[in-house]
């Protein structure tokens, strides 16, 4: 049974918009923290946030701030919703203002440059006084502030902790469930972008839902194999953070990752596909991680490494289709 909280949004895009959003009219007491002080004004201004979504109405009560100890103070659980390349140095600013009291959700998808590490093992290294927890699953930003039906997930080791999120976050439109596989609710999150990548490419070369269904159903197994070699559970990426993200950001216009790919695939090079999409595409960034990942785990994850050389190495989007198609035969 959800009871009255005090919940700090950190982040003032889509996703931590409509987390505030949803927070706020449920019942809690929702102040969201801006980096700049006049996206904050704005935001108390408009009661809208027109960058990120458009159209819907920030409730009366939710409250704005660019100050760090303001965002955090009595706060007993903290939103991090900043893009996966932010998480550390947005962790290494606000660790002075929490308190081992307090719970960090992390609602970023993807995978630390450089360290390759998971971002929940980011946010411990320079917070380690208090559990951070992992929502993840099948939801835009887009639906779930207007109320769309939507499930997820919430992933703790500390079962108790995902229950208490669990409680204070559902209600009859957002539906959680509770895991306890951190590593492949996080390793599906992350991978999972991407497979979409890869998808809005095959559509941006004018193929078919053939060749979508492929991608879908051979990046899942992709997905898998990588997760489970670093300690994550087979059966969770048939779950909401596996098969069910995969789905929606693999079909959905809403997803900047797949309207990124379509670009590629109709020709754009990266930097014009960034500028167009104007919004953070994780999948370019956890590709390069996902693809140092499997090298260094001797695991075969072929179409990774194919948007990896598309993104980075110059190779032809069509050419790198047909490529995979060809690979010698094997057995499912």
């Amino acid at each position: 049974m959800a009871t009255v909280k005090k919940v700090a949004v950190i982040g003032s895009g889509s996703w931590g918009t409509a987390l505030a959003i949803m927070l706020q009219k449920h019942g809690h007491a929702v102040t969201m923290w801006s980096r700049r002080q006049d996206a904050v004004d704005e935001l108390e201004k408009d009661r809208e946030n027109k960058k990120y979504l458009p159209g819907v109405t920030l409730p009366q009560g939710l409250l704005f701030t660019a100050e760090r100890k303001k965002a955090v103070e009595d706060a007993e659980i903290i939103i991090f919703s900043v893009p996966s390349r932010a998480v550390r140095q947005t962790a290494i600013e606000f660790a002075p203002y929490i308190t081992k009291e307090q719970v960090i959700v992390n609602v970023a998808k993807g995978l630390e440059e450089g360290t390759l590490k998971r971002l929940s093992q980011v946010i411990q290294e320079c917070i380690p006084l208090c559990e951070v927890c992992i929502l993840s699953g099948p939801s835009h930003a887009e639906e779930v502030a207007r109320d769309v039906p939507t499930a997820c997930l919430i992933a703790s080791e500390n079962e108790e902790t995902a229950k208490m999120v669990q409680a204070e976050f559902m209600n009859r439109r957002f539906r959680l469930y509770t895991n306890t596989d951190v590593i492949g609710v996080e390793m599906g999150a992350a991978l999972k972008n991407v497979m979409a990548l890869a998808a809005g490419m095959s559509d941006g070369l004018g193929f078919g839902d053939n060749t979508k269904a492929a991608i879908m159903t051979r990046g899942i197994t992709e997905m898998k194999r990588l997760g489970v070699e670093m300690g994550g559970k087979a059966e969770t990426f048939a779950g909401l953070s596996g098969i069910g993200d995969l789905i929606v950001t693999c079909t959905s216009m809403h997803s900047r990752n797949r309207r990124a790919g379509i670009l590629l695939g109709q020709g754009k090079s990266l930097k014009e596909t960034l500028a167009e999409v104007k919004m953070v595409v994780e999948g370019v960034n956890t590709v390069q991680a996902a693809d140092a990942l499997a090298k260094a785990h001797h695991v075969d994850m072929p179409i990774t490494n194919a948007i990896y050389e598309v993104l980075f190495q110059g190779k032809n989007v069509e050419q790198a289709v047909l490529d995979l198609m060809s690979r010698d035969g094997k057995a499912e």
